[in-house]
């Protein structure tokens, strides 16, 4: 799962409100992405149960114009299998702006092994993404970033209510969370029925980086 991060510019189903279904056994996450409250792009996830687990795939897209010229362009395609709340596997690959990143993770027997840029360490216990889609993450302590493959300790804070308004212009009623860790902070928003409809964060030069659920 893609974490934003300050950037260089740094970017790091619903039956009416979360996940849509596709197909028996799957669901469907299609988020707009907003900059400063202009389109850049959109990131999809789909979750389809697979023998005894999950699989997630998501695809981001995100290109920012300045004077019709392209400054900035973000490419970022991950799969991530899952046993109940902890991930098993993983192979992401990230373009960011010509930089290219590839993090691959698989289980060794109680821990999962990391291997991103050159790097390769093994993680105990149950190591969970910044998998905004599943609320069990707001009890986490610690994020796996699916773009660096850096475990993150985070402290994830209940806001309490708040209005939030869609990519359709439709507004509801959401709880609101804040993830606090090393980078910029998070804001998710999730509806009554605890399903992932939106997020924001900070980026370079104080811009506001918004999903919108479709």
């Amino acid at each position: 799962m893609i974490r934003p991060m300050a950037w260089r510019l740094l970017l790091p189903c619903l039956f009416l409100a979360g996940s849509s279904p596709v197909l028996a056994g799957t669901q469907q996450w299609t988020f707009q992405v907003f900059l400063d409250d202009k389109p850049i792009g959109t990131h999809v996830f789909t979750l389809r149960d697979q023998n005894a687990g999950r699989e997630l795939r998501s695809e981001a897209s995100f290109t920012v114009r300045f004077l019709g010229v392209t400054v900035y362009r973000y490419e970022h395609v991950a799969t991530e299998r899952w046993q109940g709340e902890c991930l098993v596997a993983l192979e992401a690959r990230t373009n960011d702006d010509g930089t290219r990143n590839t993090v691959q993770a698989r289980a060794q027997g109680p821990n999962l092994l990391v291997l991103a840029s050159g790097s390769r360490e093994q993680l105990e216990g149950c190591v969970t993404t910044f998998a905004y889609w599943n609320p069990a993450i707001l009890k986490a302590e610690r994020l796996l970033n699916a773009q660096t493959g850096r475990l993150e300790k985070v402290r994830i804070e209940a806001q309490g209510r708040d209005r939030f308004t869609n990519a359709r212009g439709q507004a509801s009623q959401a709880n609101r969370y804040r993830i606090l860790g090393p980078g910029q902070p998070i804001t998710l928003w999730y509806d009554e029925a605890h399903l992932w409809v939106g997020l924001e964060s900070q980026v370079g030069g104080g811009r506001r980086l918004t999903y919108r659920l479709n």
